[in-house]
């Protein structure tokens, strides 16, 4: 087995960044960076019975309390019929609540209970510990640029409702 250095993992982008070489080393960096991220969780949903779908559910539901069926939909960019699988799930384990609204009692608000903010906290405390462990390896300007690209994939349509989300 090869002994790989940080610094021949983290080079610097060739100077002709967009070439198809260059792409597919960025492509591939995001299928294994976010497998490797995810896979902690994933052993920890499992035991649960779990999968990623619920994972963005609570997510989601954690950053935006009373967040409508609706929104979720949109952020998770799901069928209605998926989210519905996942939220009936969620509901009968005992971790989201489902009110309806004030204004429109037709509205479905979610909230997590007490032991879905707890399984969401632990979840989100192993993505911190591996996603803070890379970043500080990484750097503060290298981070910054890492966020410049994953925005620039994000379409226009999308962009404000994504924004949005580190004002809550």
């Amino acid at each position: 087995m090869t002994d790989i250095s940080r610094s021949n993992i983290s080079s610097g982008a060739s100077p002709l960044f967009l070439r198809e070489d260059e792409i597919r080393r960025g492509v591939e960096l995001l299928y294994f960076g976010y497998t490797r991220l995810t896979n902690a969780i994933d052993q920890e949903l499992a035991k649960q019975g779990l999968g990623r779908a619920h994972h963005r559910a609570l997510y989601f539901i954690a950053r935006q309390p009373d967040l409508t069926v609706g929104e979720l939909l949109q952020l998770l960019a799901i069928t209605k019929q998926s989210l519905g699988r996942v939220l009936k799930e969620l509901h009968e384990r005992g971790l989201v609540l489902t009110k309806a609204g004030q204004v429109d009692r037709r509205q479905k608000l979610l909230r997590l209970t007490d032991d879905g903010a707890t399984l969401e906290a632990e979840l989100f405390r192993q993505l911190r510990e591996k996603l803070s462990s890379a970043y500080v390896a990484a750097g503060q300007e290298s981070v910054t640029g890492f966020w410049h690209v994953l925005e620039g994939l994000i379409p226009e349509l999308d962009q404000k409702m994504v924004f949005d989300l580190r004002k809550k």
